[in-house]
């Protein structure tokens, strides 16, 4: 099952739910949080409570899309109440792109190299046991949450603005403060890697930046093995394409184990709250030395996860002063 939040012609939010290609409304569902909330009080699972309301009225999800009315397909009413994380070195590609962008003339083995194997050696612990934590950054909140379709902007004093394919968990947190995991997304984890390859130090920096997710999630487990396809379009030629694979038979941590080490810290479980977590990649455009620019568009396909994510890339062209703070 697919789920996906838009705006209807009329103005209203609704939720549509999709299997075999046939998308319909969710009868009684404004957003993906509130049908969560009502399945975990009802004691079922997403697709048990969708099934309990059965199908409204059908909806052309493509047509909408194009028409720029599906949002993402899980958010908050209040962004400030929405948290934007991820994890890298998780995947089994990812060691070498990042271990490049690092090294320096006089290291053997760097800082990125190092992570990568704590998550090879103790990544998938056994049930009921912790594993190696894994690298963890944080991205920003729901204002930096770009809805499928609308343009990802890299701001002024941005070195570069490039895309990372890969997937993200999405969760809302139960009343009794429990991360519930609602589904799984598309996702482009936007960054700017010519600041992070200056100093690994200064990934935090990089990874503050927008990041777009969906159009729609995909309900239950994830598939042990994905794989899609990474493009980026300029003037509607292909400039550069790659497949890109996630999944944990491609990673080097468990989803479980991710998991536990994001939601531990009890910040993160704060009852509603909504979270948006991506679980890296190991392919970019930046490793195939691809510098995009204002007006290319950055494409994710795969078909378990519905219809294609797409962004285009826009440049905050504001003169990147100083900011000045004002004393009181």
């Amino acid at each position: 099952m697919l789920l996906s939040q838009l705006t209807l012609t009329d103005g209203t939010r609704a939720v549509a739910a999709r299997t075999h290609g046939q998308a319909h409304l969710v009868p009684g569902a404004a957003s993906t949080r509130d049908l969560a909330l009502a399945a975990w009080e009802a004691g079922r699972d997403l697709a048990a409570e969708v099934a309990a309301r059965g199908p409204g009225a059908p909806v052309d999800l493509a047509a909408a899309l194009r028409e720029g009315r599906v949002l993402l397909p899980v958010d908050h009413p209040d962004p400030a109440h929405l948290h934007l994380t991820g994890t890298g070195l998780t995947h089994l590609g990812s060691a070498a792109t990042r271990d490049a962008m690092h090294q320096g003339a006089d290291e053997t083995l760097t800082d990125s190299m190092r992570m990568f194997r704590m998550g090879l050696e103790g990544g998938k612990p056994p049930a009921g046991q912790v594993g190696a934590q894994p690298e963890w950054f944080y991205k920003g909140n729901g204002h930096a949450a770009v809805a499928p379709g609308a343009a990802l902007t890299s701001p002024a004093f941005a070195l570069d603005g490039g895309e990372e394919p890969e997937l993200a968990g999405l969760y809302v947190i139960a009343p009794d403060g429990r991360p519930l995991r609602v589904g799984f997304a598309l996702a482009n984890e936007f960054s700017d890697h010519v600041t992070e390859r200056g100093n690994y130090l200064w990934l935090a920096h990089s990874k503050l930046r927008p990041a777009s997710f969906g159009p729609e999630m995909r309900v239950g487990p994830l598939p042990a093995h994905v794989e899609g396809h990474s493009r980026i379009i300029r003037d509607g030629t292909t400039l550069w394409e790659k497949p890109f694979l996630s999944g944990e038979a491609n990673m080097s941590h468990s989803l479980a184990n991710l998991e536990h080490h994001h939601f531990k810290y009890a910040i993160f479980r704060q009852p509603g709250d909504v979270h948006v977590h991506f679980f890296g990649t190991a392919t970019l455009s930046f490793a195939d030395g691809i510098t995009a620019r204002p007006g290319d568009r950055f494409r994710l396909d795969c078909a378990e996860f519905g219809l294609p994510l797409e962004n285009p890339l826009a440049q905050d062209d504001t003169e990147a002063a100083p900011v000045a703070v004002a004393t009181l």
